[in-house]
């Protein structure tokens, strides 16, 4: 069986492509750097992440770009040899207007590189591109309409795009105004027995999200909508594993299966999402009507599904700790809004340790000195050791649960006029900050700190070792809640993080090293949480 989700944690937006016998996911990372990851298989079953295409800030630039804003909803096709790319960059997205800027980026392999990007439009997000039969490419977008007194989400528009002048050319064309679903997102093209399907999401990204299907004879249109949309959807079913089930994309096996990838999240309580939009994978048909199903009959997300009809390939086991032994960060870990450089963060200036020079603090959308990891399991644990000498308040350093600048949880290293060095737990809830002075305690002689979170679900526990000692509990159990895609005042959209992180407030640029950083899963509940 395969289980759902196959991208855990923080992975939306799914786009899958076939090369071969290669598979390949293309998911979201919005404010997060390095942007879009790229996830490859060759069963539908077990996967591994691969890559990032864009690594360098000569392709995607985002400081200053507000929280779960930055890379939206990548569209990953390959044609005649060459990988392209389509993804926006979000600027703004609270209030009437949204700018949303999509360009295109391509490559001869998955792995890069992948050549400075080329601007196409910022009509509305979700940009996908379709490569007809013959020849000719066409780009399409959800169009964002500002004006009150419209649907802000105001069709699907088509435009075609010249591989030689590297531009659209022709006349944009709305061609679906979407179901009564509304929100109508996330298109993406594909053409079959002589119909072009236009599959889309609709319903929002939330608890009544839904996939739609529409066909057409003409790829211009007019479409005509599925009788039975939606066809997949978890709305209303509070009782379902995996909710928020739409925003799909659709793949045909060598063995001539079908299968859809597609967003969900699961609720850790209630209804809030602490991992995340995730991503999961259901077996498709097609009815003798030409219509797309899940295979089964009901249109409801399956939380385990039987394997396709490919060979198992599997991938080693990922270590669950990182010695920082190497001189380039490995693939999981993540920074905001602009890529690690040795002004900041390094890894060979003491070997065998991460180096982070403090910057700026969790409030700012610009250079902080944060990286940081997915949480990808309900239950987890994450610890480092860190060398830390701070000179005044200003200074700090330490590990954080990280969702967005409105929202952390943060054990960190500081020094107090009357405790000295001291280690404490502060946070933010919906951006009110929190200090925990009751349980903030002097470790002015320590020359090593261990730092600790245990998760469990809507939960997390602190601890620390002093200079190689036993594990210590620090502060109160907290409640994580507000670390969730709904914990805040407005949607958002990216799950939590677990981080290193330095600030220097008085801009001397004080450093801190980091010994490893270990992260584990579990599937029970530690004793006492």
């Amino acid at each position: 069986m395969i289980e759902n989700p196959i991208l855990t944690g923080f992975n939306p937006d799914p786009s899958i492509v076939r090369v071969d016998e290669d598979y390949y996911i293309a998911t979201s990372t919005f404010e997060w750097f390095p942007g879009v990851q790229i996830h490859h298989s060759r069963d539908l079953k077990h996967w591994r992440l691969l890559t990032h295409v864009l690594t360098e800030e000569s392709q995607i630039n985002m400081v200053g770009d507000p929280d779960s804003c930055g890379i939206w909803a990548p569209c990953l096709t390959y044609d005649n040899g060459l990988f392209y790319l389509i993804y926006t960059d979000v600027k703004s997205r609270l209030g009437v207007f949204k700018d949303t800027h999509n360009y295109l980026v391509t490559s001869p392999s998955i792995e890069g590189p992948w050549s400075d990007p080329v601007y196409l439009n910022s009509s509305g997000f979700d940009p996908s591109l379709f490569h007809d039969e013959d020849g000719r490419k066409w780009l399409v977008n959800m169009l964002w309409d500002h004006r009150t007194k419209h649907n802000s989400f105001g069709g699907i528009v088509l435009q075609e795009y010249s591989v030689q002048q590297r531009k659209l050319i022709g006349e944009r064309k709305n061609i679906f105004l979407g179901t009564p679903i509304k929100s109508t997102e996330a298109p993406h093209l594909y053409k079959r027995n002589g119909y072009y399907y236009l599959l889309t999401a609709e319903g929002g990204t939330g608890y009544e999200h839904a996939a739609t299907m529409a066909r057409s004879k003409s790829i211009l249109g007019p479409y005509e909508i599925d009788p039975q949309n939606p066809i997949l959807t978890s709305s209303k079913r509070k009782e379902l594993y995996l909710q928020k089930a739409g925003h799909g994309c659709i793949v045909e096996t060598q063995a001539g299966e079908w299968a859809m990838v597609h967003l969900v999240g699961r609720p850790v309580a209630d209804d809030f999402c602490i991992l995340g939009r995730e991503t999961a994978i259901q077996k498709m048909e097609w009815n003798e009507e030409g219509w797309l199903r899940i295979k089964g009959g009901d249109n409801a997300p399956n939380h385990r599904i039987q394997e396709f009809s490919l060979p198992e390939h599997t991938f080693p086991a990922e270590p669950d700790i990182d010695h920082f032994i190497s001189s380039k960060l490995g693939i999981h870990w993540n920074t905001l809004r602009l890529p690690a450089e040795e002004t900041w963060l390094t890894l060979t200036e003491r070997p065998g340790y991460l180096r982070l020079r403090g910057r700026e603090s969790f409030n700012s959308k610009h250079r902080q000195s944060l990286v940081a990891r997915r949480q990808q399991g309900m239950n987890c644990e994450a610890e480092t050791m860190l060398e830390f000498q701070p000179d005044h308040f200003q200074q700090m350093a330490g590990m954080v649960l990280y969702y967005d600048t409105q929202d952390y949880v943060y054990l960190r290293v500081s020094r107090d006029e009357l405790l000295g060095k001291c280690l404490g737990i502060v946070r933010t809830v919906n951006g009110k900050w929190e200090e925990f002075s009751d349980s903030e305690i002097s470790i002015e002689q320590a020359e090593s700190c261990k730092l600790k979170f245990v998760i469990v679900g809507r939960n997390a526990c602190c601890y620390y070792a002093i200079n190689g000692g036993e594990w210590t509990p620090i502060g109160p159990k907290l409640d994580i809640l507000h670390l969730s895609d709904e914990g805040g005042d407005f949607i958002r959209f990216t799950g939590n993080f677990i981080g290193l992180c330095v600030q220097d407030l008085s801009g001397t640029g004080k450093h801190a090293d980091f010994d490893y950083f270990r992260y584990t899963e579990q599937s029970i509940n530690p004793v006492g949480l």
